[in-house]
This record gives C-alpha cells, structure tokens and sequence, in this order.
C-alpha cells in the first residue's frame, strides 16, 4: 500500500476505499485525525466513512476511539478465486517443503510491481523473516520477486527496471544494468537465489509456478539463515514448484513425476547451477 496520495478522491466509492486505503502494515490502528490525513478527506466525512464501515463490519473501533480493519475484510478477501484455490493446491507442497528444509516457506503472486504474499509457513527457530500472509514487497528485492519479474511482460519489467530500486541493506540490488542480468539468470537456471536484500543475516531460494497454459502464475520460496548452502536448497524448492506446476494441469510439468522432496535434497544437493547471488 501507498503511504500518501497525489489527490483527494472524488467519487464515493473512491472515498470508501481510501479510508480503508489508510491502513498498512506498521499502521494497523489509527485515530480518526490520521485516517482523514491520510485518506485526504475532511474530518466530517472521515468520520462519517468511518461509521458506516464499522457498521458494515469493515473496520472495527476500539476502547479508546482508534480504528482497525474489522474481520468482514478479512473474510471477503477469502473470496479472491486467484489466491484462494491457488494456495488450497499448494498448502500439502508447502508443508513438504517446510517439513524437508525447516526454513519460512513462501507462496507469492504478482500484483502490478509488486510481489504479494499469499501463504506463508514458519518453523520454529527459522530465522527471523519480515513475511506476513498478505504482505508487499517490491518484486526486485526479494527471491520470490525476482522469479515473478524475471518471467513478467517486457512492459512491467521495464516499468521496474527504469524506476528507482528501493535499497534495504547494502546488498539489494539497485542497478537495472545488474537487476537485468540477475533476471536473465533466473530465467537461464529456473531459480532465483537471494541473499541479503531484505535483512543482511537472510538467504532466500525461488522458483517458478506455472498454470495449465505454462505462464508462470505464482512463486515458491525459501528463506533461511545465510549461512545456508543455496545448492542444497535449490532442488528442493523447485521441485515443490514443479509438483503445484503439475497439480495446476502446466503442460511444461507433465514431462516427469517429481520427486519428494526430501529424496531431492539428498540426491541432488550439488546438481543445480546457480547464478550470482541477489539477495533475501
């Protein structure tokens, strides 16, 4: 979500939603003054929105006047066919691949130039990770990202690659010249290896989703300490990504059975060529 917009909405719809618009994460609950501030709307009809969408179940109002997103949202957005039944087939993948490598396990799509999250697994003890179910991320600056982009339109590649990269530690990649070439690998390998772009002590490891007519439609990820070998985690995640590829109907994953998981991580720890590292 946006943190500011460039104009007050107009239409009533418009106005609605960007009530609701004012909240993100690390702004989950907000007084009536920072919604209108940041909905761009008076006072009067921040207050008003704001009633009707309590009243509706969209937000919820606390003890002392502040306002969260209520759980009506939460049950709406269930609804979403594009994320739902993706993550119904992928969750028994998901888990194998939790159970096979103890690492936070990611599921992701692409929404305009940014990657959401639309399941995520998390071990005990696995390193820390900022990954929330819902949650954005510029696509350049995290494994699962980079798959999503590296197999994107040409038009939305470039739109990311001319606009400025956001920078989180000294290893996120900010030039488009390195960004282009670390695309072309993912592309060349089938996986994205990310270490360090997001939190300095993370390594991530990616691979594509593909639906019934081939496109890539998702991403599979795992993140774990740094210290982690990407070889050894490589052949797990794609063959994870390959078994939902299969389970969508993706013609390109018919060709063979994959593996359980874990057999892959034994057998072939060492196989996959992997490209420069990127990033978390």
């Amino acid at each position: 979500m946006t943190s500011s917009r460039a104009k007050p909405p107009t239409s009533a719809a418009g106005r609605l939603l960007a009530v609701l618009h004012a909240f993100a994460p690390g702004r989950t609950s907000l007084s009536l003054t920072e919604i209108s501030r940041r909905a761009g709307l008076t006072l009067t009809t921040a207050h008003r929105l704001a009633g009707e969408l309590v009243a509706w179940g969209a937000l919820e109002r606390d003890s002392e006047g502040r306002y969260r997103i209520g759980i009506w949202v939460l049950e709406l957005a269930a609804l979403s066919p594009r994320g739902l039944e993706l993550r119904e087939n992928a969750l028994p993948f998901l888990e194998d691949l939790l159970e096979a490598t103890h690492g936070n396990v990611h599921l992701s799509i692409r929404d305009n130039l940014e990657v959401v999250y639309v399941e995520t697994l998390r071990p005990r003890g696995a390193v820390e990770v900022f990954s929330r179910l819902g949650g954005r991320w510029p696509m350049h600056a995290v494994g699962t990202g980079l798959v999503l982009l590296a197999h994107a339109d040409a038009e939305v590649q470039e739109r990311v690659l001319q606009a400025p990269l956001q920078r989180f530690t000294e290893k996120t990649v900010t030039d488009p010249h390195v960004l282009r070439r670390v695309l072309a690998d993912v592309r060349r390998t089938g996986v994205a290896v990310a270490t360090g772009q997001i939190t300095l002590d993370a390594l991530a490891v990616a691979a594509p989703v593909r639906g019934p007519d081939d496109e890539v439609i998702a991403s599979i990820g795992v993140v774990k300490e740094v210290t982690t070998s990407a070889r050894a985690l490589a052949p797990a995640v794609t063959a994870s990504a390959r078994a939902l590829s299969r389970a969508l109907g993706a013609p390109s994953a018919r060709s063979r059975v994959p593996q359980p998981v874990g057999t892959v991580v034994r057998r072939r720890a060492g196989d996959l060529p992997l490209h420069a590292r990127s990033g978390s």
